[in-house]
């Protein structure tokens, strides 16, 4: 419920998650140790997530009449507070304010309005971003852009640089962060609606590593090896071309301890070992990759000759910035 610029649920009884998310299992048992009941909705793109983490849910693949009749069997909407997480679903204005009578939030998992959108650990790893941040915020009619309730910053460890890094993080921060926001709820407090500074407002797309995840060899060596980062596991990797063929690079480092280079050596690779390779950037630095995939996600590192060179073509690069992939209840859509 919102008045007087706050957020409150005054008989405050039950939490529908609607989405996925790798801490729900926690998250559940938070509810269930504040005596709050739990309904999890999800779609089938979704639910494998669940699967593994043994929890019950519900499968819809839109938010309509049935899915409204599923929550009123059991449910009190006024008495429910109702958390976007990870959900692929757009909320309707009407829907918002008559069905859900405004008790729905959404969990954001970066700063806002700064990162409001999608794929924020990729964008975030190519930008350079050491502050995390949780977010817990209203929804409205537009992407990421209701007031505030409540968020936590923190900075991220100093070798924290990859997807798989950042997301173990944030799933250890939202259960900190969502038992209190619960707590304040039980209480019966009003949580101040804080607005988002909209002149700061930055939207990011989503990202889908094998249509995104072109490696660009014009970059220079420290936006390239972010760049290359950001898609690193739990993603299948970036990816270039060697000898015609799509292949994917991971466990890539920057390494200075090389003498001379040229912007054309760029791609080339100019020493090779058992287990590593040196490749040649546009500037003074070179990469050090230890993984080099197939499409069958084999390394064929060792198949790898000196004076081999990864080149990925300009319609490639077009293609990945030109093709903005979309994902719904249903997986991928372009």
């Amino acid at each position: 419920m919102i008045k007087s610029n706050t957020f409150f649920i005054k008989n405050f009884k039950n939490v529908v998650f609607i989405g996925e998310h790798g801490s729900l299992k926690e998250l559940v048992k938070i509810n269930q140790s504040l005596n709050l009941n739990t309904k999890i909705v999800t779609s089938k793109d979704q639910s494998l997530s669940l699967k593994k983490q043994n929890l019950e849910f519900k499968i819809f693949d839109t938010l309509n009449e049935k899915f409204k009749k599923f929550i009123k069997k059991d449910f009190n909407i006024d008495e429910t507070l109702f958390l976007s997480i990870r959900s692929r679903w757009i909320f309707k204005k009407n829907d918002i304010k008559k069905f859900f009578k405004n008790n729905l939030i959404n969990y954001h998992p970066s700063r806002l309005p700064v990162y409001s959108g999608a794929a924020d650990v990729s964008w975030r790893i190519m930008s350079g971003d050491r502050i995390d941040c949780q977010v817990f915020h209203l929804i409205d009619q537009n992407i990421d852009s209701g007031a505030v309730l409540m968020f936590k910053e923190s900075i991220l460890p100093e070798d924290y640089i990859k997807p798989f890094h950042l997301i173990d993080y944030s799933n250890r921060k939202i259960i900190e962060l969502y038992k209190e926001f619960l707590i304040d709820l039980k209480k019966k407090k009003h949580l101040n609606l804080q607005k988002q500074n909209v002149y700061l407002s930055k939207y990011h797309p989503r990202l889908y590593t094998k249509i995104n995840g072109w490696i660009d060899w014009n970059f220079e060596s420290e936006k390239l090896i972010r760049f290359i980062n950001a898609f690193e596991t739990p993603y299948e990797g970036a990816s270039t071309t060697l000898k015609g063929k799509r292949v994917y690079l991971k466990d890539v480092q920057i390494h200075g301890g090389e003498i001379g280079s040229h912007p054309y050596m760029s791609g080339l690779i100019t020493r090779k070992k058992k287990d590593w390779i040196v490749v040649s950037t546009v500037d003074e630095n070179f990469l050090i990759v230890k993984q080099v995939l197939n499409e069958k996600n084999r390394n064929i590192i060792k198949t790898i000759k000196v004076g081999d060179r990864f080149i990925t073509s300009n319609l490639k690069i077009f293609n990945s910035k030109k093709i903005r992939p979309k994902i719904g209840p249903r997986g991928l859509t372009k």
